[in-house]
């Protein structure tokens, strides 16, 4: 779900400069969710390098403008989309709130935080797509509220199947400044992969939940 394929590739080279993401074919991780995997993906590190994070800033400020020409408030799906999601806020001089994943247990007891209306176009901001569940509850919130939802947008996804087939059935828009394909060339470019590698990369991508199980 990539827009532009040269800001993808760009994005794809400034995330593994950083080592915002970590490709680790033969030394997996092990991700919350106890998946095992070949890539780890923290993209809250570009927030630490100016240069980087205005590039991403503007660009998916683009992103939203040009792919929901409509939209009124800008949400930031916690915990990572929060400061992304203002960034853009504030791009578009646009309102800002957030989503929590879950109310909070003191106070008002709230799940979404800051001022809207009921009826108001929003689109939500994610650091990164996986299985698109927390976005996708993101989003039930906010409609349980009366929001509409215009789509959302994010920095990087892995494209799987999963997630396609969630969002559809949730019958929620997406896209994202860069992906899975995009990313693994540009990390053979940078020699951070060799080519016997791609084989494995592809086969994780498949069956993320069952890989090397």
């Amino acid at each position: 779900m990539v827009n532009d394929i040269k800001v993808a590739k760009q994005v794809a080279k400034l995330l593994l400069q950083i080592n915002a993401i970590i490709l680790q074919p033969k030394k997996h991780f092990v991700w919350a969710a106890g998946w095992n995997s070949p890539i780890y993906c923290d993209n809250r590190k570009t927030l630490s390098y100016p240069k980087i994070r205005s590039f991403i800033k503007k660009e998916l400020s683009k992103l939203v403008r040009d792919h929901f020409i409509d939209v009124e408030v800008i949400a930031g799906v916690a915990t990572a989309g929060i400061p992304h999601g203002a960034l853009i806020a504030e791009e578009l001089g646009l309102p800002f709130i957030y989503v929590r994943s879950s109310a909070k247990k003191h106070g008002k007891q709230n799940q979404i935080e800051g001022h809207f209306i009921k009826g108001q176009r929003v689109v939500l901001i994610e650091d990164l797509i996986s299985s698109g569940k927390s976005s996708i509850e993101a989003a039930k919130s906010l409609r349980d509220e009366g929001m509409n939802i215009c789509g959302i947008a994010s920095i990087f996804t892995y494209g799987f199947n999963d997630a396609l087939i969630n969002f559809k059935n949730a019958e929620i828009n997406y896209i994202s400044l860069c992906d899975y394909e995009t990313l693994l060339p540009e990390a053979i470019n940078q020699n951070i992969l060799e080519s016997d590698d791609l084989s494995i990369l592809m086969q994780w991508r498949e069956n993320p939940s069952i890989w090397k199980k």
